[in-house]
Formats: C-alpha cells, sequence, structure tokens
C-alpha cells in the first residue's frame, strides 16, 4: 500500500506543479497568447462585446499575475464608450480595470524580465485614462495631467528596448505628433509643454505607420489615430481613406468606423457610396443595432440632407435635416457644426423655394445659438440682409 500512497504523493506533486503559472512568458510577444486573444480583439472590434469579454475572462483566469487580460477588459468597456464620448455610464467601469492593470504592472516592473513590458502596460494604462479624463465631456484637467506625466515616466523606461515589441512604439508614437501638434493648435499650452521633451511630429506618423503594420494589440488602435490625423490635421484624405475603408470593411458592425467611412465618403466627393452608407447608418439605429446611436445618426443625416440639397431634393434634404437637429439635441450637441449648418441649410432650401417667413426663422435661430463670430452666424446675419 505505501507505493500507492508514494505515487500518489508524487502525481499530486507534479498535478500541483502544473498549475503553477509560468510567470516567465512575456506575454505581449507570445505567439500561442495572440492565438487566444485574436478571436477577442477581433468579438471587440466589431462591437460584440460579450463574446470578447468571455475571451479576455478566460485569459484572466490563465494569466492572473500579468495585466494583459486585464488591459484587454478595459479596452471593452473603452469601446462601449467610444460611439458617444457623452455617454459617462461606462467610466467607472473602465477606469478600474486601468487601476488594476497599474497596480499589477508595479509588482511586475520589479522582475527584471518583466520590467519593459510592465512599463508598456503602465504608459498604455495611463494613457488611456488621460484620454478619457481630457474629453471636453469630463474635463478633468488636473487628473489628466497626472496620469499623464506617469505614462511618459513608464514610457521613458519602455523605450530602454525599443526592439522587444512593436507595441512599444504606440506611445512613442502619439508622443512625438501631439507634442508638436498641441503647441501648434493650442498656443495657451506651450508653456505646459515646454515641461516635457520635444518630440518628433514626422517621426511619430512614420512610427504609428510601423505600430499599423507590425503590432498585434496596439495595431487597430494605431490605425485609428493614423486615419485621424491624417484626415483631420495632415491635409492627406487620400491616405486616410484607405484606412477608414480596411476599418470598417475588417468590423462592418464596428459604428465609429462606419460613421467614420462615411464621412471620409462624403469628404471625398463620393456622394452615392456616402448616401448608401448614411441610410445603412440610420437604418441600424432605428433597428437598435449595438452601438448606434444619435452621434453617428447626427453624422449621417447631415451627410444625407447636404448631398440630397445639392441634387435639388429639397423636401428630403429638409427632412434628413430636421433629423440631425432631432439628434444633435438628443445628446446634447447643439453646439457643433452639424447642428449649426442643418439649419442654416434649411434656411437656405426655404429661401430658394421662396418660403421667406420660414427661412427668416431658420436664420434667426442661427443667429441665436451660434457665437458672434462663427461663419454660420456671419452666413445666417447675410442672409437676412438678402431677404
Amino acid at each position: 500500500m505505501r507505493w500507492i500512497v508514494t505515487i500518489g504523493i508524487l502525481l499530486g506533486a507534479l498535478a500541483g506543479r502544473a498549475q503553477e503559472p509560468d510567470t516567465t512568458i512575456i506575454l505581449i510577444e507570445d505567439m500561442n497568447v495572440q492565438i487566444e486573444a485574436t478571436h477577442g480583439l477581433n468579438a471587440m472590434y466589431n462591437f460584440q462585446f460579450d463574446v470578447a469579454e468571455n475571451q479576455y475572462r478566460y485569459l484572466k483566469q490563465k494569466f492572473t499575475w500579468h495585466p494583459l487580460p486585464y488591459f484587454l477588459l478595459g479596452l471593452n468597456e473603452w469601446w462601449k464608450i467610444m460611439p458617444n464620448l457623452k455617454n459617462t455610464s461606462h467610466d467607472e467601469v473602465f477606469l478600474s480595470y486601468m487601476d488594476t492593470v497599474i497596480t499589477i504592472s508595479e509588482r511586475l516592473l520589479e522582475k527584471p524580465e518583466h520590467r519593459i513590458e510592465a512599463a508598456f502596460f503602465l504608459s498604455a494604462a495611463n494613457g488611456f485614462k488621460g484620454r478619457l479624463y481630457s474629453d471636453e465631456n469630463r474635463k478633468k484637467w488636473g487628473k489628466a495631467t497626472g496620469v499623464g506625466k506617469d505614462a511618459l515616466d513608464y514610457l521613458k523606461i519602455s523605450k530602454e528596448k525599443p526592439n522587444l515589441s512593436p507595441e512599444l512604439l504606440f506611445g512613442d508614437a502619439l508622443y512625438n505628433y501631439f507634442s508638436h501638434w498641441i503647441p501648434e493648435n493650442y498656443p495657451i499650452l506651450k508653456p505646459v509643454m515646454l515641461l516635457f521633451p520635444k518630440g518628433d511630429k514626422d517621426l511619430g506618423i512614420e512610427q504609428l505607420e510601423k505600430v499599423s503594420f507590425n503590432a498585434f494589440y496596439t495595431r487597430t488602435e494605431a490605425m485609428v489615430w493614423l486615419m485621424r490625423i491624417l484626415h483631420s490635421y495632415e491635409n492627406d484624405p487620400k491616405r486616410a481613406f484607405y484606412i477608414g475603408e480596411y476599418l470598417h470593411d475588417t468590423y462592418p458592425d464596428n459604428p465609429y468606423f462606419h460613421r467614420y467611412y462615411a464621412r471620409l465618403l462624403y469628404s471625398s466627393g463620393r456622394y452615392t457610396d456616402a448616401m448608401n452608407e448614411s441610410e445603412e447608418i440610420i437604418e441600424r439605429i432605428t433597428n437598435g443595432q449595438t452601438g448606434y446611436e444619435a452621434t453617428s445618426g447626427r453624422y449621417a443625416a447631415f451627410f444625407l440632407g447636404h448631398i440630397n440639397q445639392m441634387k435639388r431634393n429639397f423636401d428630403e434634404a429638409i427632412e434628413f435635416y430636421d433629423l440631425a437637429i432631432e439628434f444633435a439635441k438628443s445628446i446634447e450637441a447643439d453646439d457643433t457644426g452639424y447642428y449649426y449648418y442643418s439649419i442654416l441649410n434649411s434656411g437656405n432650401i426655404y429661401a430658394r423655394l421662396g418660403e421667406e417667413d420660414k427661412a427668416r426663422e431658420k436664420y434667426k435661430l442661427v443667429k441665436k445659438v451660434t457665437p458672434r463670430k462663427h461663419p454660420a452666424n456671419r452666413a445666417a446675419r447675410d442672409k437676412l440682409k438678402d431677404l
């Protein structure tokens, strides 16, 4: 009997040892972990949040000691926020996950083999928190500055081995670009930016391109930033369009990618395609599809209004402008260009149709809701003089 007991003890010890986690793995580089995470990432970016969460929780059970699963769970919450940044209902859960990432990463930072990887997650988690705090709907500037400084400090550590993983370039790329862009576009912040190291805007774009092609976990995030930078700041709509088209084709149920693609079609003059995508966006809102809400509707309705106006389908144009106004009011976005110009363009249509009373009513409303120096305000005043 003794040999049976001895074998049982040995087998039990071996089983216990087998269950001990291997904490030497560099998870952001491990191909097997990437394969396991792929399904979750694809589901998340396609707004299948429950599917993504289940996959991330599986990784959490397997790698409880590591920040990666918690970071992915936080990212899952972030994309619930993305369609409408005015929605603060996911903030608490998102911040909780990022705080957990920070706590675990701080412990991991003490282990030499994980120092660079831990610094990456510390920089990323603080960076995402800063992005939320600095949003115009939160305006938590003090907190944003604090976590921004922390993100930069950890970014310096992660740059000690820049060739470890392409993921590490992501934060450096954003810093290089925006450390130049911010003082160029917000002169009032120049004294603040003098406290930070000087960046390289062109290098930032180059780094974002490298991350877009070579990274795994931050690849899509880098593509989103690159698309926005090229379209809104660098006057390179052609390259931005290719990225937007790829993102929408790859994740067709992502409302943020969908509306940005419609915006790129509209701004590039591809009006038939822009109409088709905008109509689909409004249909998905009507059907209650996940993530499709008034922000996307405001974009789509305005595009449909303006395109119909150009085609002289005036009744349809006014109908869509009214819908854009309704969407804007429902999310308190009545201080935006889409809202202002939906009213102004409706007035222009009424003036063209000879309905001067209705036109005058729209122009007066534009004057009321816009700052005096705004181009829409000046246009409304000129139109009233013409009437």
